[in-house]
């Protein structure tokens, strides 16, 4: 994404007010920004460590001969 090249559209002064960029870097744009409203609406929620999570997922899905 950093790379694209990016148009402006400007006005009479020559100052930018607007900018064109391509349909998929606009949609990873939107996707990111759904992900940050996703974190902020969740920031409230417990956590756990990655460490218990593992633990947890292991004991599941051991299999037992």
């Amino acid at each position: 994404m950093a790379n694209s090249k990016k148009r402006f559209i400007v006005d009479e002064q020559g100052k930018r007010q607007a900018i064109v960029l391509p349909i998929k870097e606009y949609e990873e744009l939107l996707e990111d920004l759904a992900d940050l409203a996703v974190m902020v609406d969740r920031a409230d929620e417990p956590t756990e460590s990655l460490e218990v999570v593992k633990k947890r997922l292991e004991k599941r899905w051991q299999i037992t001969p």
